[in-house]
């Protein structure tokens, strides 16, 4: 590989935009769309200057440069036209090309629970009155309202990526695409006013990234990155993300720098729960804190159905769930008016689509519903909100469970007993899993509360849930921690939160996986008094394909004593498994301020461990303190999804389809197929390759590939070292503009 410069253009190209080396041909572009104007952000090895940046596009008069990077990586942004930018491509210099990414907001008192309040107030610890005072705390966001009065003492100022001055501002006057994402993180971290963030005191720093209905581009985003960096801030909060888990998107790896750099990195795992793989960029950022949530001290609301909880997530908005109750359920079709003639004082279940959640809700409302179910289209849970307050209860529950309760419907009169109960310490459904792809590590790292958190939004205060509500907890522990250890580096506050951090259970009180939950809960009030630390956090062993049955994998692990004492460490053998045996370090003291590289060996014997995926935790103890490490050991090619991300949209502009997939370990075959609706009759292929590289994938659907117009189902499929993923999904083509 050449040594000299490497791009990145990070732009909607019609061509294949895999990552690949330059030396690649690439498919032609049809002429019509040459002149087409895109925005690229160019990577290069060195840090150029702008005079140097101003010669390497010298040639390309039909480029204009943007902004320049040298703190997130050595780069810049550009836009030109498609023709111009494949020339750039073409450049010598050029190693890679990755598609620009839309990223949008993740969406008993928490604080308490993490150990937060006990460090701002108990005398007895040895770090008392920690209120993150001093400590510079960047919001990538959408904003946030600096007027508010929980938050205008905290508030240092920031920068406008979407207006492009010196105002961050939620976004406001714009109906539904108003924003409060921003300002809600922001109190979580900070408030001090009505409601105490995890540290009162620290200093927030905003950076509009994410602009109206909270979306915004990877340019915004490394470009309020930069800035952070120059603006010399501690800690950096990313309560954003995409569905793509895969480690080496730019904004990941923008994140890793920033680490590099002395920047402590918290970002959003997603809410893509509860499978696994579901974490998402820039959540798999391998240096940064990812963060899933679990649930704070909560009442949640459930119906019983065949033994098994069905847990509602209730939306923003509507009444809450009081109380034991019994209501008749029907069957609501996806919630227009003229399929609720029957609901009054009933239970109403709706199946997500067509209308919006309001919409929906509103026509049962005004028909006389005692309450409203919201089935998913998709997998996962239905985490949602409503517009406008209804005095009625909503909430959602996944497509699966939405099925199930429509076939009892079928059977006869379905009555269902609408419970809650308390539950503290649970992974949230929503919360996504890990591991990464590719590089195998454990995400997320930590849990932190991220269900039914009460924070600032502009004009007063809200609950919210998500992932995004979890990761400004763990950064105002961040900055708790940095309060009382100034001297420490990134590496050493994510080890100091995961070594302490509590596993939790699910509710048959069995541990939750360590690629579901990291090192567990945040304890910040154990942290801060770790006299020892194990760094990395976790271990990944890597993963492996089988030469003979007998193989052994060392990783390397850093002990540190950064108390004022003598440390005696003594680690524990972890769970027997077979197959599977350990060489662990012997007993060893460690003098105040010493560190050793202690080697751990796992060895495997593939005629006993038959499993594709191997984590737990190993344990040790420091004096008094009990800490853990997970770890994680992945054989050949593990049960992962071969396709991510699909989307298939009309370009309405161009009279044409495009599509965009993330094949996380690439596919030896991959295809889209065309079937008539009804008859499932095969059509055609849209596209179909071979051999196509791991990342992201976006082209355009060719015109004479394109059929007559009608209702179709689509599956796309990716196929990898023996298995095969496939997606359906439904689209109508229009030929007419």
């Amino acid at each position: 590989m050449r040594k000299n410069i490497i791009l990145i253009a990070l732009c909607t190209l019609p061509w294949n935009n895999n990552i690949y080396a330059a030396s690649i041909d690439l498919p032609t572009i049809p002429k019509e769309n040459l002149n087409e104007q895109k925005i690229a952000i160019i990577k290069t090895e060195d840090n150029l200057s702008n005079n140097e940046i101003d010669h390497l596009l010298s040639t390309f008069k039909m480029i204009k440069k943007r902004n320049v990077f040298h703190e997130v990586f050595n780069g810049f942004s550009v836009e030109g036209s498609i023709a111009e930018l494949k020339k750039l491509s073409e450049n010598h210099a050029v190693e890679m090309v990755s598609p620009v990414q839309t990223y949008k907001v993740e969406m008993e008192n928490p604080v308490q629970l993490i150990g937060a309040e006990t460090i701002k107030g108990n005398i007895n610890l040895s770090y008392p009155y920690l209120t993150g005072k001093g400590i510079k705390i960047g919001v990538i966001d959408t904003g946030i309202d600096y007027k508010h009065p929980d938050l205008q003492r905290n508030y240092k100022g920031g920068w406008d990526f979407v207006d492009h001055d010196k105002k961050p501002m939620e976004t406001v006057g714009e109906g539904e695409k108003n924003t409060m994402h921003g300002t809600h993180v922001a109190g979580i971290i900070a408030a001090d006013g009505k409601i105490k963030g995890v540290a009162p005191k620290a200093e927030i720093i905003a950076y509009r990234a994410l602009g109206p209905g909270g979306s915004g581009t990877t340019e915004q985003i490394l470009a309020a990155m930069e800035q952070a960096i120059k603006d010399r801030v501690d800690i950096v909060n990313l309560s954003l993300g995409s569905d793509i888990n895969g480690p080496d998107l730019p904004i990941s790896l923008a994140l890793n720098k920033a680490v590099e750099k002395g920047i402590v990195a918290v970002a959003a795992a997603g809410n893509a729960g509860p499978a696994e793989w579901t974490v998402g960029s820039p959540g798999t950022a391998s240096k940064a804190i990812s963060v899933g949530a679990s649930t704070p001290n909560v009442k949640i609301p459930y119906i019983k159905i065949n033994n098994k909880l069905l847990l509602l997530n209730s939306m923003k908005n509507s009444e809450s769930w009081n109380g034991a109750t019994t209501m008749e359920m029907i069957d609501g079709g996806i919630g227009k008016k003229k399929e609720l003639q029957d609901v009054k004082g009933k239970l109403v279940l709706m199946a997500r689509g067509e209308l919006t959640f309001t919409e929906k809700v509103m026509n049962a409302y005004k028909n006389g519903a005692k309450a409203v179910l919201i089935s998913n289209n998709i997998d996962g849970p239905l985490i949602g909100s409503l517009e406008k307050k209804i005095s009625i209860p909503v909430a959602g529950i996944t497509k699966e469970e939405g099925e199930i309760l429509k076939q009892k419907i079928k059977i006869g009169s379905l009555y269902v007993d609408i419970k809650t109960m308390w539950e503290k310490d649970r992974l949230a459904d929503f919360s996504s899993r890990g591991p990464v792809t590719n590089t195998w590590e454990i995400k997320p790292d930590v849990l932190a509360p991220g269900v039914v958190i009460n924070s600032t939004v502009p004009g007063g205060y809200m609950t919210l849930q998500g992932t995004s509500m979890a990761a400004p907890h763990v950064a105002g522990a961040c900055a708790l921690l940095l309060e009382a250890h100034p001297n420490w580096t990134p590496e050493e506050v994510k080890a100091a939160l995961m070594n302490t951090a509590k596993p939790i259970l699910d509710r048959e009180n069995h541990l939750y996986r360590v690629y579901e939950q990291g090192a567990g809960r945040i304890q910040v009030d154990e942290a801060i008094q770790a006299n020892v630390l194990m760094i990395p956090g976790s271990i990944r062993f890597g993963k492996f394909r089988l030469i003979n049955h007998l193989h052994a994998h060392t990783a390397f692990i850093k002990i540190k004593n950064v108390g004022s004492k003598k440390q005696y460490i003594s680690f524990s053998i972890p769970k027997k498994t077979n197959g599977l045996s350990w060489k662990m370090p012997l007993s060893l003291s460690l003098q105040p301020g010493e560190a050793k590289n202690l080697p751990l060996t796992l060895m495997i014997d593939s005629e006993l461990f038959k499993g594709k995926l191997q984590d737990g935790t190993i344990k040790l103890r420091a004096g008094k303190q009990q800490m853990h490490i997970p770890y994680l050991y992945v054989l050949e090619e593990p049960d992962y999804p071969r396709i991510m991300g699909f989307d298939l949209v009309k370009n309405k502009k161009e009279n044409c389809y495009e599509y965009e997939v993330y094949l996380p370990g690439g596919a030896e075959e991959f295809g889209i197929a065309l079937f008539e609706k009804e008859s499932l009759r095969f059509v055609q292929f849209l596209d179909w390759r071979k051999d196509v590289r791991r990342g992201l994938l976006k082209a355009k659907i060719k015109k004479e590939n394109i059929p007559s117009e009608g209702s179709y189902m689509v599956k796309v499929f990716a196929k990898k070292s023996g298995k095969e993923d496939m997606i359906h999904s439904y689209l109508f083509i229009e030929t007419k503009k």
